[in-house]
C-alpha cells in the first residue's frame, strides 16, 4: 500500500522511492575504501603542493576542496570539519592526494619540549567543534 509518495516499509515506516539527493555515503566518497594508505593523525597539517594547485581536474570534488582549502597548512580535524565528512574519509582522501602529489603533510608544529603549540590546539579544537 502507498500514498503516492512513496511506499512503505516495516511497521509502516514511509520509505522513499528515491533517495534524498544530497544523502551520500562516506564509503562511496572513497571507493569502498575505509584504511588510508599511510598514517595521518588528526593533528597533522596538509599544504597543497605545486602540483595540486596547478592541477585543474581532480577524480573527486573533494579532492578540489580539500587541495583549494589547503594552500595555507590545515589540520586533518579542520579538513573533515569543512567538507563535513567523518575523519576516516578525509584521511583516506587526503592520502589519494598525497600519493599523487597534489598535497604534502607535515608534523604540526611543537614546542621545544616536544608539545604542541597552543596556536596548533586551537586550531584542532576549532575543527572539532565544526565535526
Amino acid at each position: 500500500m502507498t500514498d503516492g509518495a512513496g511506499g512503505y516499509g516495516p511497521r509502516g515506516w514511509d520509505v522513499p522511492d528515491e533517495p534524498a539527493s544530497g544523502l551520500v555515503r562516506p564509503y562511496f566518497r572513497t571507493g569502498g575504501r575505509t584504511r588510508p594508505a599511510r598514517s595521518l593523525p588528526i593533528e597533522m597539517l596538509v599544504r597543497t603542493t605545486d602540483r595540486g594547485l596547478r592541477q585543474e581536474r581532480f577524480a573527486r570534488h573533494e579532492h578540489a576542496s580539500i587541495c583549494r582549502m589547503c594552500t595555507s597548512a590545515q589540520s586533518m580535524a579542520e579538513i573533515a570539519a569543512y567538507l563535513r565528512i567523518p575523519l576516516g574519509v578525509a584521511r583516506v582522501l587526503v592520502a589519494d592526494l598525497i600519493g599523487h602529489q597534489f598535497v604534502a603533510a607535515g608534523e604540526a608544529g611543537n614546542t621545544p619540549d616536544g608539545r604542541p603549540s597552543v596556536e596548533l590546539m586551537q586550531r584542532v579544537l576549532q575543527g572539532l567543534h565544526g565535526i
